[in-house]
């Protein structure tokens, strides 16, 4: 374990930020020293499966970046990846790094429409994807006047470069680009639930060298370890537990490619291959524990961890029960490293982000900037002005405004509000625009869609406000339902009485629709803003 006493830890802990960084040079390269070292298991619903030691990826990763080089690519400009879980993403990010080019990583699912507004709002100037996404920017390429290359994954296509070509013919000797601490390193479009994605800008040094916490000491990762990160690759997590959170530490990567995401195939991988420890998001685990565990066997699983939203205590009760491991939440955003979580060596509270992490100083304030007392609600924030952390962003970029609006008397706001209890924990209560108010009572959807998820009929539900002539908005909830349960009026009173047992009964949904599926951001949270609209007719 690598944190074997929180407080001290906390105590004792100093962020050291060199002037130049470069992840690549600075640690891909220090691991790939040892020839042999492991650096990712990569397997497909076929059976196949590649080996990728340190040194292929610093190889591949030093051939492309002369290729794009080579191409006209300069530092500091943007090259937007669209691709699936393939080996080849995690070379172009290295290769990114490497030469100092601003990498934009994006979804799959992106529209062509989509495409068009990321390229143009970042002025990129390289597109790499697959063959059939080329054709979605193709549609849109003539709006599109500062793209200067473009590349494909895979097959090729008439029009575009061959990743594989443009590399293969490339030297593998790669004169280092000196990168500032400060540089542009990284951009994410957030999947917001208002207006168009804000644009999250990173720096080369603050953000790789803030997820040494995330890889230390909330995955635990040690350099023998295979760590398993489900997730997309477009998503800012991808970047703390499938890229710097797990490299950092030596660790090697389990990467499975699938589309979609398959319960019964994941418990099999885990018993099937040396996988110690693993990400998810709270759907990935709800999804597992609708299985029966009890046929699947955990050899080497040691360590679990969330993220994404909070998890409900019943699933982490079930996933302790079925594997013996406990889920660990972990808190944080696309404009952050790990700011909270429920690290190894401290009590998990369930339901509970944990607490802070070592290196950030975050706290429950009110509309003042003041700090609250426990087991009081309020924003979310972490503290910046006498001493900025490291892993906060940089800016939104290109959008002042926004940026200056994310401050308030030396804090940063996160946007999401919470309470603290008396022992130090986080308890997540929603987003600063999730809260429902009834009568004169605040109520928080993720409590309320934790009862629910604890009734057997319930695979998932999100909670959000709905007008009410008499209360001015009441909680509704929209409800998948589990495999063998059918909607019905009956059903509805009977998820009402149950949450009316579990939390306050004024907390209770005194509306529910059931929904084939619920509204998601690419990241895999739940869209409550979609449903509160549709409710309030905006």
């Amino acid at each position: 374990m690598n944190m074997c006493d929180y407080e001290k830890e906390c105590r004792d802990f100093k962020w050291e930020v060199p002037e130049y960084y470069n992840f690549a040079q600075e640690v891909i390269d220090q691991w790939a020293a040892d020839p042999n070292k492991p650096a990712m298991l990569w397997v497909d619903n076929s059976g196949t499966e590649v080996h990728k030691t340190f040194r292929d990826i610093s190889l591949a990763s030093k051939r492309f970046a002369n290729a794009l080089t080579a191409g006209g690519i300069r530092q500091g400009d943007v090259v937007v990846v669209i691709l699936p879980r393939f080996i080849e993403w995690w070379e172009i990010f290295t290769a990114c790094i490497r030469a100092g080019f601003v990498i934009a990583p994006e979804t799959v699912q992106l529209t062509s429409k989509d495409i068009e507004y990321r390229v143009n709002r970042s002025e990129a100037a390289c597109m790499i994807t697959l063959p059939e996404i080329a054709e979605r920017f193709d549609a849109a390429e003539s709006e599109c006047p500062s793209i200067k290359a473009k590349i494909v994954v895979g097959d090729t296509k008439p029009g575009w470069d061959c990743y594989h070509d443009l590399k293969a013919s490339a030297s593998e000797d790669f004169e280092p680009v000196r990168t500032r601490s400060e540089d542009s390193c990284i951009v994410y479009f957030t999947s917001g639930t208002t207006g168009f994605p804000k644009m999250v800008l990173h720096t080369h040094a603050s953000y790789p060298i803030g997820h040494q916490v995330t890889g230390k000491f909330w995955l635990d990762l040690k350099p023998e370890d295979m760590h398993w990160n489900i997730s997309e690759t477009g998503w800012a997590k991808a970047a703390w537990s499938s890229y710097f959170g797990p490299w950092n530490m030596g660790a090697s990567q389990f990467v499975h490619h699938s589309d979609p995401f398959d319960p019964v195939k994941t418990l099999e991988l885990l018993g099937r291959y040396p996988i110690t420890t693993m990400c998810g998001a709270p759907t990935v685990y709800r999804m597992l524990v609708q299985q029966d565990l009890s046929r699947y066997r955990f050899p080497h699983l040691r360590h679990c961890v969330g993220a994404g939203e909070p998890l409900n205590p019943e699933v982490i009760e079930l996933w302790k029960k079925g594997t013996g491991c406990t889920i660990r939440d972990g808190y944080g955003q696309t404009e952050t490293v790990l700011l909270c979580g429920s690290f190894p060596c401290i009590e998990p509270r369930f339901g509970s982000m944990g607490k802070p992490s070592p290196g950030f100083q975050v706290q429950v304030i009110d509309p003042e900037g003041n700090v609250l007392p426990p087991n009081t609600e309020g924003d979310i924030a972490v503290r910046v002005a006498e001493n900025r952390p490291v892993g906060l962003f940089k800016e939104y970029w290109k959008d002042p405004d926004l940026t200056e609006a994310s401050y308030r008397n030396g804090w940063y706001l996160t946007g999401d509000r919470a309470y603290i209890d008396e022992d130090g924990y986080f308890w997540f209560v929603g987003r600063s625009d999730d809260v429902i108010l009834t009568s004169g009572y605040r109520i928080g959807p993720f409590e309320v869609e934790s009862a629910l998820v604890e009734h057997p009929a319930v695979t998932e539900s999100a909670v959000v406000s709905s007008p009410d002539e008499t209360r001015g908005e009441v909680a509704k909830a929209f409800v998948t339902l589990a495999p063998g349960y059918t909607a019905s009026d009956r059903l509805v009173k009977e998820l009402q009485s149950h949450v009316k047992t579990v939390i306050a009964p004024y907390k209770h949904p005194r509306k529910i629709e059931f929904v084939e599926s619920l509204p998601k951001t690419i990241s895999g949270k739940i869209r409550r803003m979609e449903l509160r609209r549709k409710e309030w007719g905006k």
